[in-house]
């Protein structure tokens, strides 16, 4: 069984709770909604799920639900004691924790050696941090499937040349293939948010788009950062200082480019030279 919006509602009043602002709390009340999240995850019996920001669980009933071994962390303390409750015959094990700051590679290295998947409902402040920092540090998560804000999964999904494309898009391009896979309509949601949501899937690459041999993440991202910070000056003007003016005919990219023209192979031949 997963929750409804009544059962959130009840939760809530019985243990004189209200969601917060603060943490950009919106939880889904909508059976449907988390079953189809849970589907488009790919959980089932033998997986292994880490979901971030589990709430009051009922994203996490769904996935318990198709047999995946689930390792839930959430970061209101308030919260937690009523997670653990909702979700105690469903074999999930709860992490109080904030997963900005906890040691996720351990925390799942003690737990399985095997592929993670991450799932989770982020709230905008943290999506796209908590997404790279997975990325770069979490390298048992092989895929995500991550709800955030409309504007935020486009930026994430979006390839060169397209309206969305940014300085995210190039940072998990170098680990990730993504795409937007729906959309999550704000009626689902107690509270209602004022935005709509979509659901973005990520596959880490078996290995970097870029050869780490050839250049590292950190210098691919400070490149791109400058490229973007001044994304509608020529790259020329807005890599000076960053990138050798000889490096643009030798990489192959155009001095009068702008950022949002080159794909992620583009930025590593110019940050490799």
């Amino acid at each position: 069984m997963t929750l409804s919006g009544a059962d959130i509602a009840q939760l809530l009043s019985a243990h004189g709770l209200q969601p917060s602002r603060a943490l950009g709390q919106n939880f889904v009340a909508d059976p449907n909604t988390v079953r189809r999240i849970a589907r488009l995850s790919g959980a089932g019996p033998s997986a292994h799920v880490l979901e971030i920001g589990a709430g009051l669980g009922s994203l996490t009933l769904a996935l318990a639900e198709t047999g995946a071994d689930v390792l839930a962390v959430e970061t209101d303390r308030h919260l937690v004691p009523v997670l653990r409750q909702v979700v105690a015959d469903a074999g999930v094990e709860t992490v109080e924790g904030d997963a900005l700051e906890l040691d996720l590679a351990a925390l799942l290295a003690e737990r399985s050696p095997e592929p993670w998947s991450l799932v989770a409902n982020l709230p905008y402040n943290v999506a796209t941090p908590l997404v790279l920092r997975v990325l770069v540090e979490v390298p048992a998560v092989t895929n995500l499937l991550v709800m955030v804000q409309r504007e935020v999964g486009e930026r994430m999904a979006a390839g060169a040349g397209e309206d969305p494309y940014g300085a995210v898009s190039v940072r998990i391009a170098y680990f990730a293939r993504a795409e937007v896979v729906g959309r999550v309509p704000a009626s689902v949601f107690i509270p209602r948010p004022r935005v709509d949501s979509v659901l973005v899937r990520l596959e880490r690459l078996p290995r970097p788009a870029v050869d780490p041999a050839l250049v590292s993440y950190d210098r691919l991202n400070a490149v791109v950062r400058a490229g973007f910070a001044q994304r509608r000056k020529m790259l020329r003007r807005s890599l000076a200082g960053v990138v050798d003016p000889a490096a643009f005919e030798r990489a192959g990219v155009r001095p009068d480019a702008r950022a949002e023209e080159l794909d992620v192979a583009a930025w590593g031949r110019l940050a490799a030279l």
